[in-house]
Formats: structure tokens, C-alpha cells, sequence
């Protein structure tokens, strides 16, 4: 992604990577050592920005591209602030802490939604806590696999098949309405407001009578969801919350 900074009649801007299942506000040590000699004084209030719509913290960071890149744009243009937080809009973020805890609640809950309680993520070791959130930080897919493994949060296998006759799977589904005229993905107008874009959290029950079966079954089930939006919505995208895998229609 380009990340750009702006400052009255100053501009910087520098390319960086950052993973799809990370989150904005866990970018802010690679940049902000760019422009340190651009930044205003005061203290800083970080927050990102695509096309003049503030990006919400807590939402993952590919899916965030996703819903509001009716085209996939690279490198990903986006703007960051450390002044002028807009609290009407944002909820303030204020450092790594309120990111990590926003994730732990959500693997919570999609715990209990898999297993009817969440005592598997309640009772982890600060040990596998701290690494299963720095692989999450990082990138780093083989280590946020190992620890996840041991929250038991199925159904899936480690060969990525399913190993239950029932289950279900914790989804939360974005939405966003690009509105009648959208004919093409070149007509999508740029979104500059939260209100056209919504989300519902909905478990997917998945049933197999030999009890085993491969991932594209699920995602097809999954896709039931858009039965009671395909007359109004033209883009959205999935997010499984347990499994921090993003499926794009």
C-alpha cells in the first residue's frame, strides 16, 4: 500500500506491506519513522483514510480493501493522520492495546458460537495469547496456525478438511450498497460514508454424513447468506471471524 501524509502544504508518502489479516493501527511503528520530520507537533491520534473516508480500526485490514475497492487498486492508496481525530465518526484507537483486545473478543466469540462457550480462549496461557496476537501482528501464518490449533475452534483439519458431521461456523458478514446504477465495477462510486455500509453476524451450520468434506463446500453454503441481500446489494464481502479467512464476491 502507498500510505500518504498530508500537512498543510506538505506531503509525504511511502510504500509499505502490510497483511491482509492485520489490522491499520499495528502499521503505525513501519510509517511513522518516515515522517517524523513532517509531523505537526502534539501528541499523535492516528487514524487512516481512503478517498476521505476515516477507516474504522477494528475491522481487519483486507477487508477493508475488499469492501471499499469495488476495483482492486494497487498499491492501495490510503492517507494517515496523527492530528485531528474525528471522534464523531471514529472511536478513538490509542496504541496496540485496543486492536489486540477488539481481536481476542472476537476469537470469544466465535468460540462460543463453534463450542457454546469460549473457556478455550478464556484459559490460554499469556504465552500462547502474546504469540498467537504477535503472528496475527506479523504476518506470520505458520505461527498464528500452531497456537491456534490448540483453541480447538474446528471444524477445520490441519490438511484444511472439515472433520465434523456437524458444526457451525462463525461469519461476519459485510455489506455494502453501491446502489441501482452500478451496472459495472466502473461505475461504483467511491464510498464517503459508513451508512451504506452494514454488517450482520450469522453462524452457518454445516452438515455432512460422512463427516468429512473440502473448504469449497462450505464457502458454496456460505453463500446462502446473499439469498435475502441479492436484490439490493451488488458487492460485499465475507469475513470469517474464527479463521480470519476473507472470501470476495
Amino acid at each position: 500500500m502507498d500510505v500518504r501524509l498530508v500537512y498543510k502544504d506538505l506531503a509525504a508518502s511511502d510504500k509499505i506491506l502490510g497483511p491482509r489479516l492485520g489490522y491499520l493501527p499495528l502499521l503505525v511503528t513501519v510509517v511513522k519513522p518516515h515522517f517524523n520530520d513532517t509531523l505537526p507537533p502534539g501528541v499523535d491520534s492516528v487514524w487512516f483514510e481512503y478517498k476521505g473516508l476515516p477507516l474504522k480500526w477494528y475491522i481487519p485490514t483486507g477487508v477493508l480493501f475488499d469492501l471499499l475497492c469495488a476495483e482492486p487498486e494497487r498499491p492501495w492508496n490510503l492517507t494517515v493522520h496523527f492530528r485531528g481525530h474525528p471522534g464523531e465518526v471514529l472511536s478513538p484507537c490509542g496504541g496496540e492495546d485496543p486492536v489486540k483486545w477488539s481481536f481476542i473478543n472476537s476469537l470469544k466469540e466465535a468460540a462460543y458460537i463453534i463450542n457454546g462457550n469460549c473457556k478455550n480462549v478464556m484459559n490460554m496461557s499469556q504465552t500462547d495469547q502474546s504469540e498467537l496476537w504477535q503472528s496475527l501482528a506479523k504476518g506470520n501464518l505458520e505461527g498464528y496456525t500452531r497456537v491456534s490449533s490448540r483453541l480447538k475452534l474446528g471444524p477445520f483439519g490441519e490438511d484444511s478438511v472439515v472433520r465434523m458431521s456437524t458444526g457451525r461456523i462463525p461469519v461476519r458478514l459485510y455489506l455494502r450498497i453501491l446502489g441501482e446504477d452500478a451496472d459495472d465495477l466502473d461505475d461504483v462510486a467511491t464510498a464517503d460514508s459508513w451508512d451504506s455500509i452494514s454488517y450482520v453476524n450469522q453462524p452457518v451450520e454445516i452438515h455432512n454424513e460422512e463427516g468429512m468434506f473440502k473448504n469449497n463446500l462450505v464457502i458454496a453454503n456460505l453463500l446462502f447468506l446473499f439469498q435475502d441481500f441479492r436484490d439490493y446489494v451488488c458487492h460485499c464481502t465475507i469475513a470469517f471471524s474464527c479463521f480470519n479467512t476473507i472470501v470476495h464476491r
